[in-house]
């Protein structure tokens, strides 16, 4: 094939990450063209949502249905995804065909002060839109109040600029860094746009959303011409592990908000996942790690599914 036409968001992280997979093609594949076609997907028009309250089947699809649409009808070869984005389950006939290498997986809390979650002050505001997020925090400090926080990484940036009442955000570190953001994390530096603020990496003490950090590259599955493309710059890796999160993911029923949070590994051609799930507010929640051979990703997923549903 001469031109492969990939369908995005239109925002600013969209296009990044659409910027990404061209670049990469380009150095695979120097005799391919590329061609954009951008899509307003549901849950970029209905800003009104409260993700926080998993009203609307708990976002579901609302940040793809529009370009699968679009594979499924053959308008556009390839989507281009944040992974973490997407439900478990495929429609039926579309599939992951590859992913790019991941990014960092962190969450960074982006604050007006020094100091990280343990310095915010007693019943600081913390703005997120995710029920994974907003979960572990509530967790971790149980006295902080958590806010239904909208809009692309930008406009999250800004309005907490303008609301001096909200103390903090948090943001995916993957994402500040294809946006192009000054991140300095050992000097609690994030500047964007001409404004700073402090940014503290959550790794250690917050675990990433299944497929955080990552980039998929969605087909349909009869385009075996797209699927030899794409799989020139397949990260197999990447891959292994995703395989493995997007397996929890389903055992899960498929949702993107579930709170569950999953950290995967690979050493010595091995997979080694934690994870950790929450169920009813103010219950413990329940945690888990698996282990196995990377050939295997499914298989360990669902042993840590056992363990953080009480069947193991």
């Amino acid at each position: 094939m001469n031109v492969l036409k990939i369908g995005t968001r239109g925002s600013a992280l969209a296009l990044a990450q659409v910027d990404l997979t061209d670049a990469a093609l380009r150095v695979a594949c120097p005799e391919l063209c590329t061609e954009r076609e951008i899509f307003i997907t549901r849950g970029d028009q209905k800003l009104d949502l409260n993700l926080l309250t998993r009203g609307e089947a708990g976002g579901k699809g609302l940040f793809t249905r529009e370009l699968e649409d679009a594979l499924i009808e053959g308008r556009i070869d390839v989507a281009v995804h944040s992974l973490k984005d997407l439900p478990g389950h495929n429609p039926d006939g579309l599939e992951i065909a590859a992913v790019l290498e991941r990014a960092p997986t962190a969450d960074i809390l982006v604050s007006k002060t020094a100091g990280g979650l343990d310095a915010l002050p007693h019943g600081a505001h913390v703005g997120t839109s995710s029920v994974r997020r907003a979960r572990q925090i509530a967790w971790l400090r149980a006295d902080i109040v958590i806010g239904e926080w909208r809009g692309n990484v930008p406009t999250r940036l800004r309005k907490l600029g303008e609301r001096a009442e909200v103390s903090a955000i948090v943001l995916a570190e993957a994402g500040l860094r294809r946006l192009g953001c000054e991140l300095d994390l050992e000097r609690e530096i994030l500047k964007f746009d001409g404004g700073k603020w402090h940014a503290t990496s959550l790794a250690g003490k917050m675990m990433p959303a299944i497929g955080q950090g990552a980039i998929a590259l969605q087909i349909r599955a009869d385009r075996e011409a797209v699927r030899g493309v794409l799989a020139r710059i397949n990260h197999p890796a990447t891959m292994t592990a995703i395989r493995a999160e997007r397996e929890l993911q389903r055992l899960l029923s498929g949702d993107c908000s579930v709170p569950v949070g999953v950290q995967t590994e690979l050493r010595d051609g091995r997979i080694f996942m934690r994870g950790i799930l929450f169920s009813e507010l103010g219950k413990p929640p329940a945690e888990g790690q698996a282990e196995g051979g990377a050939d295997a990703p499914e298989k360990v997923a669902s042993e840590l599914f056992r363990k953080l549903c009480g069947a193991a």
